[in-house]
């Protein structure tokens, strides 16, 4: 996956920036540390770049980096396919963060539109993706893209022995 050019031109005729798609490599774990922060996630550099080498290894993962023109990281898309035994094989977008420095100039949109891409290639009708109900702002975002909510749910943790959060 490598697609360069700009980004889908917007509804409000603001010039929006040349964006590279490409598959996320090692080199990028502190670019995309930085802005797992930014989304409320804080991630050193190195426990990043182990997190993406385990997820890299994985054929029904996909890690893609929207690049700006320079090769600046401005924004990274988290998608998986599964299978669960109720619902049959779907991707899920498990995480999407744009630089807070270039949000609302269609970068997010961009990495959605390549996740339905590698969606399609591998066979698969169906992307879903789950937004926390206090993130108001992406609610309109993917609603505008055309995905339609299904269901509200409750997330519940438990640290089990032998976890190091349990500990």
């Amino acid at each position: 996956l490598d697609r360069a050019g700009p980004a889908p031109p917007g509804r409000d005729g603001v010039n929006r920036p040349d964006v590279r798609i490409r598959s996320a490599v090692l080199a990028d774990a502190p670019a995309l540390a930085a802005l797992s922060g930014q989304l409320g996630y804080p991630a050193d550099p190195a426990e990043m770049h182990a997190r993406l080498s385990r997820i890299l290894a994985r054929s029904t993962d996909a890690v893609l980096v929207a690049e700006l023109a320079g090769g600046a990281v401005a924004g990274w898309l988290h998608v998986v396919e599964e299978e669960p035994l109720e619902t049959g094989p779907h991707a899920l977008i498990l995480g999407l963060v744009v630089d807070a420095q270039v949000r609302r100039l269609a970068v997010g949109r961009t990495l959605v539109s390549a996740a339905e891409s590698w969606t399609g290639a591998r066979g698969l009708t169906t992307l879903l993706v789950r937004s926390n109900a206090a993130r108001v702002e992406s609610h309109p975002f993917y609603e505008g893209l055309g995905y339609t909510r299904i269901k509200t749910q409750h997330c519940y943790r438990k640290a089990v022995s032998g976890s190091p959060e349990a500990e």
